[in-house]
């Protein structure tokens, strides 16, 4: 046992044991150094490629705000959906009916139609020549204001000159009383109009109010808005089909006054020219 531990000995194995703890502490130091930097070692990263940073990722393409929305909606699509099926057939019943009856009406008040040019000459051209009666089967023939005039007061041309002015009035009313029939139905679509959009106007304005109170403090704003549409846009449909009806049928009852006053005119023309034969 002495010569175990004696003191070269000791001091060897001392001397060992300090190298072994040594070379103990610095590969722990080590290792976890390299716990701490293994996130941003090259090594590491060489060796596990599928553990790539999120950083490094491609970014995404941003949505196309766009094609979420669906693009710009058509007026037409909008101008249906805020008024809804039954106002978009009323409106539309009332457009097609107001378009029509226009067209009506401007050929029956042409000057053609009234007081055709043809008809005249045709009359003055039978006297010239000297044959009054192919000109009475002319005018009887002819359906025209002028040619109706005319014709009853040649009937009664037998009876006296009154009795002829007499028998052209009351044809010449009954044309102007049809045709301002016609055109009073244009000014009916022109009244009937406003008074949809303003019913439109009330609904919607009660379902805006009907929706706030439902929904309480904070409505909702898609169905808000979408009953202030109906609101709004009822009485701009009205507006815009009601404003071209009265303008028009006020244009044309001043044409049908001045075209019965010519044809009265003319009227008596020819029937002094019979006066004289």
């Amino acid at each position: 046992m002495i010569n175990f531990l004696s003191p070269a000995r000791l001091q060897a194995v001392l001397l060992a044991l300090v190298v072994i703890f040594s070379a103990t502490r610095v590969g722990s130091s080590q290792d976890n150094m390299d716990n701490l930097l293994g996130g941003n070692n090259p090594a590491n990263a060489q060796a596990a490629p599928g553990n790539a940073p999120a950083n490094n990722a491609a970014p995404a393409p941003a949505p196309d705000s766009k094609k979420e929305s669906g693009g710009e909606s058509n007026m037409l699509v909008w101008l249906f959906q805020a008024l809804g099926l039954l106002y978009s057939i009323a409106f539309l019943l009332l457009s097609i009916a107001l378009v029509t009856l226009i067209v009506m009406n401007i050929i029956a008040v042409r000057r053609d139609n009234v007081c055709p040019p043809d008809l005249i000459e045709g009359v003055e051209q039978h006297f010239a020549e000297g044959n009054p009666q192919a000109a009475v089967e002319l005018l009887r023939t002819d359906e025209s204001f002028l040619g109706q005039i005319v014709s009853a007061g040649l009937s009664r041309l037998d009876r006296g000159h009154p009795a002829a002015i007499e028998a052209m009035q009351e044809v010449g009313e009954e044309e102007v009383m049809k045709m301002e029939h016609s055109l009073g139905y244009i000014a009916l679509i022109g009244n009937i109009s406003p008074m949809v959009g303003l019913l439109g106007t009330v609904d919607g304005m009660v379902a805006a109010f009907r929706t706030i109170a439902i929904s309480g403090s904070t409505p909702n704003a898609a169905d808000l808005a979408n009953n202030i549409s109906l609101a709004l846009v009822t009485t701009l449909a009205g507006l815009i089909i009601a404003i071209p009806a009265i303008s028009i049928c006020n244009v044309l009852k001043n044409r049908v006054q001045r075209l019965t006053l010519q044809i009265g005119i003319q009227s008596e023309e020819i029937l002094e020219k019979f006066l004289k034969r």
